[in-house]
Order: structure tokens, then C-alpha cells, then sequence
């Protein structure tokens, strides 16, 4: 080989070698950037700013002594919580909670998403765990929340004992973390979830997040004070509390926030200088079934629509008169609705094998008079929403609730264990199902004539409420 052969060869070795070792380089630093993420450094919110839950703000206030004073616990040998699970429907106020106990003990406030230490790179997940901790331990007493815990904290794989999936070290750092700090070191974890019954049991056992809180849908009086806290921010009058915590029934803490938030939208949009009861009407209407559309001119549509709303409203009066019907369309809506019935239900501290029936019969009752005034062949799409609801309230009264007449089983817990197929499920659903919807049948057909008047109504009108509804059907009936 000629000389400069030999260089050239030696020369392409070194470019390559350059090249490869400033990738690696680059490909660390990024790793290494990636490991720091940034984190909420206060919090100025107290539990003034967070109205309901008087419970479980009871059990926070408790910490917020120790955070403060943890050298009074340490001194009898009390141990008080390392981590403390927040767990409760979404917008019921979790991270409210979090920022609040953070804001009355005065310290420090970590706060990060479960999803930020879910990563591709190796160990990357589990470096930021250990990064979070240590910044922490560096401020002394604090609060340390990490939102949606599923993330990272689900239950790992039967079997799965080399700790080799990224997921699972990233979860067993987690848990070496929490033993691993002082009990008296005056900081706090506060954990956030949607869905308790996912995480791992190594999370839920003393020592770790050993004390949970149920942050629940507020009541009505919780419902009243929260409406009054986000109506004191906006300029509003004549506004019946007591109404709207009504109309509210089953509406978490964020959706009467942005109930009021499209109120005071509307009130802007009508060059209002206050928010009114009007503008709220208004805002819940759009927020529930959407906006209206102007320009609705489809005489087939509406008929076909009005008979379906007829038989959800009649049903629903019959089997469930403690609702109260608010409205009742045939008028189409952004949300892609043909018609709807907007009923506000009771709040049902307990649900009964009953209830639940009566629910699925009203929701059957649109399909059912369709088939009875308009024939089966006839039976429209509309009733797609209704059926997915009928079935998944059928699952869970059959599979979940034990209360079919078969057998007193939970048949998740028995397919998850067994590792058998539902299908004895899906007979015992479909058996449900054609029974209710027989019922309802009986129902529509025996008060066909009253029904028939309901729905003429909004064929002329398009609009009923609760009083012209009652009336006719105390005529008719």
C-alpha cells in the first residue's frame, strides 16, 4: 500500500473516531439536560381559597403543624404520614389541595406530572425521582406533589422480578426515596390520582402513602360555597345560589368554575357590565348540550327527534319524578346532539338495584318510541349515546354490582384471576337489556296517547320546560 494510502486510511480512522465520540458526547449532555426538569418553587394558595371538602382540608391542617413543628411529633415518637394520596374523580380540587397545604405551612412546593418521569431513555425516569428528592432535601421542609402517580406508579407485572423495565425502576426509585428520607425532616409527599385502585400496593402500605384522602363531588352546600368563591371574583347579581347548587347536582369544583367562566363570556358578549342569572341559564345550557344551531329546517329531523325526546321525557317523569326536567329540544346542537332532555337528577348517596334499572329504561325510552309510533324499520342512529350508556350501566350492574339473579360474583375479579373470557356476562347482559327494553316497551305503548301530545308539542314548539310538561301530562294521563 502506497504512503499516502496509509495516511488517507489513518485519517478517515481518526474523523470517524471524532465523529463518534462527539455523538455519545452530545447524546450524555442531552440525557443529562433531560434529567433536570423544572419544578413550581411556592405556593401563596391556603384552604380560604379552596371551598367543600371540610374533611378532607381537616386531615391536611393536621400536617401543615407537623411541616411546621415536626420536632413536637418527633419528641412523643409520633410518626406522622411520609405520603399522603389524594384520590377523587377529575376537577374535584386535588392539586388545589396540594398547593394549599404547601401555601398555609409557608415551605417550598415540588410540583410535577407523573408523565415527566415516564421517558425512552434508560434510567432516565428514575435519575429525575432521585433529582426531585434531592432538591427537596436541600430546602429543608417542603411539599413534594407529584399529579397523576398512575403514571409511574401502576401495578407492575405478576411475575416480573428482575426490575428490568424502565417503568418498574423508575417506580422502585420512587419507593426507595420515600423510606429513605427523615421522618422529622418537616417534608411532605403529596400524590394526586384519578384511579386508586391501579397503583401499586407497594405504594399504598405504611411508610410510603400510607394515608389517603377521598377528595369527593362536592355537596350542595359545598356546591354553594364554591359558587359563591368564583362569583366574589367576578361582578355578578341576582343570581340564586340555592338554584344553581340545584342545577349543579354532580358537578365537580372545575366544572362550576367554567360554568361561571362562560357565564361572564356571555355576559361580555351581550356588553353586560354584571353576570346575571340569565347569562348562567344560558352558560349551562351551552356547557351541557352545547349551542344551539339558528337556522334548523328539517321538518323530517325534527319529528323523528321529537317523538325520541318525547318517549326519554315521558319515561323519565314516570320512573324517576324526583328529576327535575329542566328543558327539553328538538332543536340540533353543536355538540352533534339531534334533541335532548336536560334533567337535573338527585344526588345518590346510595344506588340502588332499582335506580339503576329505571336509569337504563329512560335512557331506552327514545329508541322505544321511535320503533312504537314511527315503526321498527324506521328506528333511527340517534340513539347511539343511549345505548353505549344502557351497556356500560348494564356491565357494571351484572359484572361489578352482583345484583343480576344469577350469582352473587364480581366477574372482573374472577376473569382476572381465572384468566377466563366474560362470556357469561355478555348472556347475562343481553338478557338484562332485552328485559328492560320489553319493560319500557309496555310503558310507551300503554300511555301511547300522552306521549303522542309531547311530542306534537315540540313538534310546533321545539322548546318545553317542566311546567307546560307537567301540566300535560297530568291532562293526558
Amino acid at each position: 500500500m502506497e504512503t499516502y494510502q496509509v495516511i488517507a486510511l489513518i485519517g478517515v480512522i481518526i474523523f470517524i473516531y471524532f465523529i463518534f465520540f462527539k455523538n455519545k458526547n452530545s447524546a450524555q449532555k442531552e440525557i443529562n439536560s433531560l434529567s433536570e426538569i423544572e419544578y413550581t418553587g411556592s405556593s401563596t394558595m391556603t384552604f380560604d381559597d379552596v371551598a367543600g371538602n371540610h374533611e378532607a382540608k381537616q386531615s391536611l391542617l393536621e400536617l401543615v403543624d407537623f411541616i411546621k413543628n415536626p420536632q413536637k411529633y418527633s419528641k412523643f415518637n409520633v410518626r406522622m404520614p411520609k405520603g399522603i394520596l389524594l384520590y377523587g374523580e377529575p376537577g374535584t380540587g386535588k392539586t388545589l389541595m396540594a398547593k394549599a397545604l404547601a401555601g398555609e405551612a409557608g415551605v417550598p412546593f415540588y410540583a410535577v406530572s407523573g408523565s415527566d418521569f415516564v421517558q425512552v431513555y434508560a434510567g432516565l425516569g428514575s435519575g429525575r425521582i432521585r433529582n426531585l428528592f434531592r432538591k427537596a432535601k436541600k430546602s429543608g421542609k417542603s411539599v413534594i406533589f407529584i399529579d397523576e402517580i398512575d403514571a409511574i406508579g401502576k401495578k407492575r407485572a405478576a411475575g416480573n422480578i428482575k426490575g428490568s423495565d424502565e417503568g418498574d425502576r423508575t417506580l422502585n426509585a420512587l419507593l426507595t426515596e420515600m423510606s429513605g428520607f427523615a421522618e422529622d425532616s418537616g417534608t411532605v409527599v403529596v400524590a394526586a390520582t384519578n384511579r386508586i385502585d391501579t397503583l401499586d400496593e407497594a405504594l399504598l402500605r405504611p411508610g410510603r402513602f400510607d394515608r389517603q384522602i377521598e377528595i369527593m363531588l362536592p355537596d350542595k352546600n359545598a356546591r354553594k360555597e364554591i359558587i359563591q368563591l368564583y362569583l366574589k371574583k367576578k361582578k355578578a347579581e341576582d343570581v340564586d345560589i340555592d338554584e344553581l347548587a340545584d342545577l349543579t347536582v354532580y358537578f365537580s369544583g372545575a366544572m362550576i368554575e367554567n360554568l361561571i367562566n362562560e357565564a361572564a363570556l356571555t355576559a361580555i358578549r351581550e356588553n353586560s357590565d354584571r353576570i346575571t342569572g340569565s347569562h348562567i341559564k344560558k352558560a349551562y345550557l351551552d356547557v351541557l348540550a352545547g349551542v344551539e344551531k339558528k337556522d334548523f329546517d328539517n321538518e323530517r329531523q325534527k319529528t323523528v327527534t321529537s317523538y325520541h325526546e318525547a318517549g326519554h321525557t315521558f319515561v323519565s317523569r314516570h320512573l324517576l319524578p324526583e328529576n327535575k326536567i329542566i328543558r327539553v329540544s328538538v332543536i340540533p346542537t353543536s355538540k352533534g346532539a339531534g334533541g335532548y332532555t336536560l334533567s337535573t337528577p338527585e344526588a345518590e348517596e346510595v344506588i340502588t338495584k332499582k335506580k339503576i334499572r329505571n336509569h337504563m329504561c329512560v335512557l331506552m325510552a327514545g329508541r322505544v318510541a321511535e320503533e312504537v309510533f314511527l315503526g321498527r324499520e324506521n328506528i333511527t342512529a340517534g340513539a347511539q349515546n343511549d345505548i353505549e350508556k344502557v351497556t356500560s350501566l348494564a356491565i357494571e350492574y351484572v359484572a361489578k354490582y352482583g345484583m343480576n339473579d344469577e350469582a352473587f360474583i364480581n366477574y372482573q375479579i374472577l376473569s382476572d384471576k381465572l384468566r377466563i373470557p366474560l362470556t357469561s356476562v355478555e348472556s347475562s347482559v343481553k338478557k338484562l337489556t332485552s328485559e328492560i327494553y320489553e319493560e319500557v316497551k309496555k310503558i310507551v305503548e300503554e300511555n301511547k296517547e300522552t306521549i303522542e301530545k309531547i311530542a306534537r308539542l315540540l313538534i310546533d314548539r321545539e322548546v318545553i320546560y317542566q311546567d307546560e310538561l307537567d301540566d300535560l301530562i297530568q291532562k293526558y294521563s
